[in-house]
């Protein structure tokens, strides 16, 4: 979610603003990069790391992105929330998803 939103600039990034307690869901800190989010989650950045200079610097370079269909971010609040799960079209990395239940099923 941090990386989609544009808070960061690579997935490594964004996992180390997560567990450096950087981003907030709903109200409430999180510090594991493996959190689920759901429907109507609000992510958004605590108001002590606004102003670090990677996240300000992501946030800038990501105003041109296309942000996906099921998700909503306000640069100027730096918050985003969750607006849909998102469907099997709309994820725009590819998986094969037989590969993932091969692997998973030794």
């Amino acid at each position: 979610m941090v990386y989609r939103l544009g808070l960061a600039t690579s997935r490594a990034q964004a996992r180390q603003f997560v567990n450096h307690g950087h981003i907030q869901v709903n109200g409430k800190r999180v510090d594991i990069p493996s959190y689920q989010v759901r429907p109507n989650d609000a992510v958004e950045v605590v108001e002590s790391a606004r102003k670090i200079p990677p996240l300000v610097g992501a946030v800038e370079a990501s105003g041109g992105r296309a942000l996906p269909t099921w998700l909503q971010f306000d640069a100027n609040q730096f918050r985003g929330s969750v607006m849909s799960a998102p469907t099997r079209d709309e994820i725009d990395t590819d998986v094969q998803e037989s590969l993932i239940v091969e692997f998973y099923s030794r």
